[in-house]
């Protein structure tokens, strides 16, 4: 019989044992789950895995080359960061071929990346004052490490879901002016990113997005605007509540009107993958190429890397779908790859230990590993 201890010494017997497996951390010390590697950056450590296992041949599929940066997080619990930190990720991320960051969102609801003087004078006490200006952090990492940034704007989570499209565009244009004057000079500064999230015409996105993509890029010397929906398939929030999931000719019927009605406002649209199941995905890849050529707007394709299949919301995806739906996207003639995303589910510095395994898993199938 294993022995089990008494109550006086339980709590250091766990300590222990979760210590051994690499679960919690030493006084003084970081999770052993956020090292990843001495460096932080998986440099030099292979994911254990012969390649005479090998099943999918190397350098298949469509890499990674573009981040969201979930600040400020919404379903997903911070890492409670540092620059230093980020620094560290910023240099993992190229490690691992990225060269574009996108901000999923500049304001949220009641949250600031920085201290938006129109937000509070708007929105007044509805807002909480940040402690940092993280958006500022991440333009200064971007311009020290060579990527693109697309800025995500404010999405009140109120007025265009209830139709009001007018108090969202509005407010946001004030607020697009004063991030554009404060953080415009950035050489990174590439574009900007309609952070309201759709899968069908809901409320006021069509007029959200058209007048707001327009006051962007008239704004900053038409810089492109990026969107990044999802389809209703059966894995979102919707269908598992007893909505009926989409089919491909319904989707294209739905975002052939939207596209229709925010043609000029959208330069690149990039769908989120994984509310559908696996065997359906390159269908719907390729239907979303076909709309972005009929509407002369480029396609990538938001790869998720976090798995949507666990009782538990949300751990990283297991390789093996990772690949499969990198695979589908190159054959579907996707332009580029970003992911929701780097630093939580890829990561050898997240809080998850299974995200450095799949970064190493990354590197070594597309040999990155130098």
């Amino acid at each position: 019989m294993k022995h089990i201890p008494n109550k006086s010494n339980r709590r250091d017997f766990l300590k222990k044992t979760l210590i051994a497996a690499g679960s919690v951390p030493v006084a003084g010390a970081v999770l052993s789950s956020c090292a990843g590697s001495a460096t932080g950056t998986g440099d030099g450590h292979s994911s254990g895995m012969d390649d005479k296992y090998r099943l999918i041949p190397k350098n298949t599929g469509l890499p990674i080359t573009g981040t969201f940066l979930d600040e400020i997080t919404y379903d997903i619990p911070s890492q409670n960061w540092g620059y230093d930190k980020w620094d560290r990720d910023f240099f993992a991320m190229k490690k691992m071929g990225i060269n574009t960051v996108i901000l999923i969102r500049a304001a949220f609801a009641r949250y600031m990346t920085f201290r938006s003087d129109v937000l509070m004078k708007h929105e007044g006490t509805y807002m909480y004052e940040p402690a940092f200006d993280l958006l500022g952090m991440f333009l200064d990492l971007a311009d020290k490490h060579g990527m693109q940034f697309y800025c995500g704007i404010f999405d009140t989570g109120r007025y265009w879901l209830a139709g009001d499209a007018k108090k969202e565009v509005d407010i946001n244009k004030l607020f697009l002016d004063e991030l554009w004057e404060k953080y415009g000079h950035h050489p990174s500064f590439y574009g900007w990113y309609l952070s309201q999230e759709v899968s069908r015409r809901k409320g006021g996105i069509v007029e959200s997005f058209a007048e707001i993509g327009r006051h962007a890029k008239a704004l900053s010397g038409n810089k492109p605007c990026l969107i990044s929906p999802y389809i209703h398939g059966l894995k979102t929030d919707q269908v598992m509540g007893g909505d009926s999931a989409t089919t491909v000719e319904r989707h294209v019927k739905d975002w052939t009107e939207i596209l229709s009605g925010i043609k000029g406002s959208v330069d690149i649209m990039a769908f989120q993958d994984g509310q559908v199941d696996y065997h359906e995905l390159k269908d719907y890849l390729i239907a979303n190429r076909e709309l972005a050529e009929k509407f002369d707007i480029e396609c990538w394709t938001n790869v998720e890397s976090f798995d949507r299949d666990m009782p538990i919301r949300f751990l990283p995806i297991r390789w093996d779908k990772l690949i499969k739906k990198l695979i589908h996207s190159q054959e579907a003639g996707m332009a580029k790859a970003i992911t929701f995303e780097f630093s939580h589910f890829m990561s050898p510095n997240s809080a998850y230990q299974q995200a450095g395994n799949l970064y190493r898993f990354y590197r070594e199938h597309f040999n990155l590993t130098k």
